[in-house]
């Protein structure tokens, strides 16, 4: 029987385990990514371990999210930190400006068939060149920094077999808006997007990555196209040929999965608010008045889709009276292509405001939509007050949607605008890397500097054989990472836990952390798909500061639950869904036997309250196991590297 291509990647970095569906394997990791708003935490991880340089092939650390180092010192001395961090320990820095994380790296560092572990949910969009990249919490990042490997179940693997051509003004966005129409944010869990057929040969390396970016959305484990003559293409034009190889599924490779989607059956799509499952035809709801267009984000803000929406506007159109329209590139490569094309000019005079090379907007870091407002975007996610305006009504859709929208300011099929433009990737890049810079070659001549705004790390105490608690809040489906910890603003204390802590849940409850404080902690009780979205681990952590004990759901997203676990914090899912019904707010629980834990074996959870019993599954694996009981993986981490 022949492989696919996640199987091919996989296989060549096992380290253990058996590579069958369910099963947890090991495998090595190639290269790492960080983000500001992750990566702090990271290196501290990392540092707490001991290691004295990185021992990947290739780690980069990018500050892309707070660049505005606004309200105070706290992000300029976090930034300093993490260049130092850099400098000292083997990393790649990439300054403030430079761009997004996942563009770059998609430009100046993905290599088809390796594999990398990026502390951000989007590090998936390096699959569009062919990587196996993987959105992880900071501390497996860590660790994978430190030499250790990356432990996950063994995915499924799906072939999304595409046909025929995209039509006018259809994207590849609204190729994974499909998906996300047929499939929903919980469609991907376990599974790895593997995109084939004859369709995949009209699509650029940048509308792949569009896709395998936005991939995330649906809980996958990672998206990924092959690595052919388009891959080989866009490597030269950025003069990386040679890290190019050829990777392609063997001609008899099996799928545990099928899906099939005839381009030319496409049309505009768009996502409304707040989640983006939640699509429909663009055609649909034409005529609602918007308020705001924002192009750019890791999902769009090419070359190609930035040059596209110039394009437009060479035809004499400009933005409407009563819209504010934001462009912001995704690298300064591209900003720097946009100008030399004259298509940065083209924007501001139709009436566009040029923003920084950065996720900006799309973390909630500026550009807060108005009260009420309806805000197009070509960003990834809307879930509710990510905006940084809970009331503002936040729409996902392609370039060529959101630039029809800005021109006649309501939503509007861009087909109305007659022929699309023809936009070429370029045959040659400006590559100019004098942004990223490279580690110190003696690391004894480097001090690492520490702002004030950075704390100690916490550390969790070992798991106990009981654990009791009040239940201190209790949720529906789909609670997202913004929900626990939000961004924006906060996003300043990611170094800060005792600080950052006091945002968890407070979009839902402004109090909590003092009702967790006062009560000395307790258990969460969740719905389906709890801690979607963000690799952001502080959505464990700062629980963990609180005293939350365990989080029983109906369902956990892969990252939070790996998360949870690093951080030792007990999640557990109701044996049966009905159950969720029996538990509520300020239930005094009890979970027991907790030094017997094992995998199949169900922890016994007493309702004192209600003077009932149930039973919880967790489908821990043992390494898991063991990893809880030392109080998480820090704590298991630095155990195994003193008795190896």
């Amino acid at each position: 029987m022949g492989k696919n291509i996640t199987q091919k990647i996989i296989e060549s970095h096992l380290v253990s385990g058996r590579p069958v569906p369910g099963e947890e394997v090991s495998i090595r990791i190639d290269q790492t990514i960080t983000q500001d708003a992750t990566g702090t935490m990271a290196y501290l991880q990392f540092e707490a371990m001991g290691v004295d340089r990185v021992k990947t092939e290739l780690s980069v650390s990018y500050v892309d999210h707070n660049t505005l180092q606004y309200g105070g010192y706290e992000n300029a001395d976090d930034h300093r930190f993490l260049q130092s961090v850099a400098k000292k320990y083997g990393i790649y820095f990439s300054k403030a400006g430079n761009g997004i994380c996942h563009q770059v790296h998609l430009e100046r560092f993905a290599v088809p068939g390796k594999t990398m572990l990026g502390s951000d949910s989007h590090t998936p969009t390096c699959g569009g060149l062919g990587m196996l990249a993987i959105g992880a919490g900071g501390l497996d990042v860590a660790v994978a920094m430190g030499g250790g490997p990356f432990n996950l179940i063994y995915p499924k693997v799906v072939l999304v077999k595409l046909s025929g051509r995209l039509r006018p003004w259809v994207s590849a966005k609204d190729i994974i808006l499909e998906l996300l129409r047929r499939l929903t944010v919980k469609g991907g869990v376990g599974k790895v997007f593997e995109y084939g057929g004859e369709g995949i040969k009209t699509l650029s390396v940048p509308e792949r990555a569009t896709i395998t970016n936005m991939g995330a959305e649906l809980g996958a484990t990672t998206s990924i196209f092959p690595s052919d003559e388009i891959t080989r293409e866009f490597m030269r034009a950025q003069k990386r040929e040679d890290q190019w190889v050829e990777l392609l599924p063997d001609p008899d490779a099996e799928y545990d999965e099928v899906i099939e989607i005839n381009l030319d059956e496409l049309e505009p799509l768009i996502a409304q608010p707040h989640s983006p499952d939640n699509v429909c035809r663009v055609r649909d709801i034409e005529g609602l008045k918007v308020d705001q267009v924002c192009i750019g984000s890791c999902t769009n803000s090419s070359y190609r889709d930035l040059m596209l929406v110039a394009e437009v506007f060479k035809r004499g159109h400009r933005v409407h009276p009563d819209v504010s329209m934001t462009v912001s590139p995704g690298s300064r490569q591209v900003l720097d292509m946009i100008a030399h094309a004259n298509g940065l000019a083209t924007l501001i005079e139709a009436g566009a405001r040029i923003l920084e090379a950065t996720c900006g907007p799309c973390i909630g870091m500026g550009q807060s939509p108005p009260s009420d407002a309806v805000s197009v975007r070509t960003f990834n996610r809307n879930f509710e007050g990510r905006s940084g305006t809970k009331s503002a009504k936040v729409y996902l859709a392609s370039p060529e949607v959101a630039v029809a929208c800005a021109i006649y300011g309501e939503i509007r099929d861009p087909r109305v605008l007659g022929d699309p433009p023809q936009v070429e990737t370029p045959k040659e890049f400006i590559v100019d890397d004098s942004m990223i810079l490279p580690p110190a070659e003696d690391p004894s001549t480097v001090e690492v500097i520490r702002g004030p705004n950075i704390k100690p790390l916490p550390i969790k105490e070992p798991l106990p054989a009981t654990l009791e608690g009040k239940v201190l809040i209790k949720l529906g489906d789909n609670i997202t990472t913004d929900h626990i910890t939000p961004a924006g603003s906060w996003l300043k204390y990611r170094s800060n836990v005792p600080k950052y802590a006091e945002s968890v849940f407070s979009v839902i409850d402004e109090k909590f952390h003092e009702k967790a404080k006062s009560a000395g902690g307790g258990f969460v009780v969740g719905g389906e798909n709890y801690g979607q979205g963000s690799s952001r681990e502080h959505a464990a952590l700062c629980p963990m500061y609180l005293g939350i004990k365990a989080v029983i759901a109906k369902s956990f997203a892969r990252i939070h639950r790996d998360n949870l676990i690093n951080f030792g914090i007990l999640p557990l899912v109701f044996s049966d869904p009905a159950d969720y019904n029996h538990i509520d707010e300020g239930d005094h629980l009890e979970l027991v036997g907790l030094d017997e834990l094992a995998p199949d074996r169900p922890v016994i959870l007493k309702n004192h309250t209600k003077a009932t019993e149930l039973k919880l599954n967790h489908n821990l694996t043992e390494r898991q196991i063991e990893i809880l009981k030392a109080g998480g993986k820090l704590n298991y981490t630095k155990a195994q590297r003193a008795n190896p």
